[in-house]
């Protein structure tokens, strides 16, 4: 296999999770009576430029079905977050109703509404079905497609370009990430800026994240490489923040190369330096993952089986695809976790691929007044520990997984 960025051939590996069907690829009652496709996941380094990124499978058209069940709209953390950067954004860039905002990966329209409630022209583009047909709903006009640079030429010649141009979690999806990112510049006005936000690497390594890696995500990123790969497609970063969001993301500003008019920003230099202090761009640094990641596997085996003996009733919560990633490496099946809770409607009465454990509806929780419930997308356990806060009326316990097994008493 070769680099996705830089061509180069790779010899490192990073982890390897065995297989996994798709993360997304929810199961129906008439799927569960037929074959299940599983892929190898395996992740490499590239030694050139220090792109993280798994090997390369005949997958990648199928990741994103027209019945494609993740809508960001659910969560209410998720929605705060859009709201609170569109005002930031309209602030810092002036943005008015003579401006114009494309978001790509708009999903169902969670960010865009906030943009267009301000009564700022807008245009989403998203590939799914479902997500796109959901923010039509909302009135936020919505390109079906996939982002490319044939399709940001294409809207050049239709007067389109982007005073502010949004990828949210949308980077680290592309196969092609130098063709995603040139069209991202040529879709800037000159003037233009585009912002990006993805989980930062430095964050999966520290905080053992090995949950968040699924065929879904064809890269994991250090600034450093962003800002390299960037360089070499035709935007400039000039500014970086991080955000708590995902476990530890960051948000980044580019600009054109050639056009663009705003002064870079220390933080650029800083988390530069950071990154090469700690040891992003050196072999050692992506050495013992694997053994994280296995210590991680094992004591939820250990805790999950501790319980079926104890008699203990266990539930999960969040049918997300990092609980995928976890629950099919760890190889739980439904003897050991009977079902999992999910507010999402697209999600309920399926099943999990892989473990095939079915998702139910919140009253099967209060129904069934489990011992313990098993948070599975921990970057919202907050949230998630609010809206379930009944369940210590019962003596229930929260209990996450990542980055270690951490079984919260009663009451806290």
């Amino acid at each position: 296999m070769r680099c996705r960025h830089c061509d180069a051939e790779l010899n490192l590996p990073f982890i390897d999770l065995g297989a996994a069907p798709l993360s997304n690829a929810y199961l129906t009652e008439h799927s569960l009576r037929t074959p299940e496709k599983w892929y190898p996941l395996r992740v490499f380094v590239c030694t050139n430029c220090w792109l993280v990124q798994t090997e390369d499978y005949d997958y990648a058209g199928k990741l994103f079905s027209a019945d494609y069940a993740y809508f960001s709209s659910f969560s209410t953390f998720w929605l705060a977050h859009a709201e609170h950067y569109v005002s930031a954004m309209v602030k810092r860039f002036g943005l008015s109703s003579d401006s114009h905002v494309v978001e790509v990966a708009s999903n169902d329209g969670y960010l865009l509404q906030y943009v267009k409630q301000r009564g700022i022209p807008c245009l989403g583009i998203e590939p799914t079905a479902s997500t796109a047909s959901a923010a039509r709903l909302k009135g936020i006009e919505t390109l079906e497609e996939f982002f490319c640079v044939s399709l940001a030429k294409k809207l050049v010649h239709q007067d389109k370009q982007a005073d502010l141009l949004v990828a949210n979690n949308v980077l680290a999806h592309v196969s092609d990430i130098n063709d995603f990112v040139r069209g991202c510049a040529l879709l800037l006005k000159p003037q233009g800026i585009a912002t990006f936000e993805f989980p930062h690497l430095m964050q999966l390594i520290e905080h053992k994240q090995f949950d968040t890696i699924y065929h879904e995500h064809f890269s994991y990123l250090s600034f450093s490489t962003v800002d390299q790969i960037f360089r070499e497609n035709g935007l400039a970063v000039f500014d970086v923040e991080e955000l708590g969001t995902h476990g530890g993301s960051l948000r980044v500003f580019a600009q054109r190369t050639n056009t663009g008019k705003y002064l870079f920003s220390e933080n650029v230099t800083k988390l530069i330096d950071r990154e090469t202090a700690d040891g992003m761009r050196s072999v050692a640094y992506y050495q013992g993952f694997q053994e994280q990641a296995d210590k991680v596997k094992n004591d939820l085996l250990v805790f999950l089986l501790e319980a079926k003996c104890q008699g203990k009733a266990v539930a999960a919560y969040g049918a997300a695809a990092k609980g995928n990633t976890l629950l099919n490496y760890a190889g739980v099946r439904p003897d050991l976790l009977p079902y999992v809770v999910d507010k999402n409607p697209n999600k309920q009465g399926k099943y999990l691929p892989g473990s095939r454990i079915p998702i139910v509806d919140e009253v099967h929780l209060r129904d069934k007044r489990p011992n313990y419930v098993v948070i599975l997308p921990w970057n919202l356990k907050t949230e998630v520990m609010e809206q379930l806060s009944y369940i210590r009326d019962w003596g229930g316990v929260f209990v996450t997984a990542v980055p270690v097994l951490d079984v919260m008493e009663a009451g806290t």
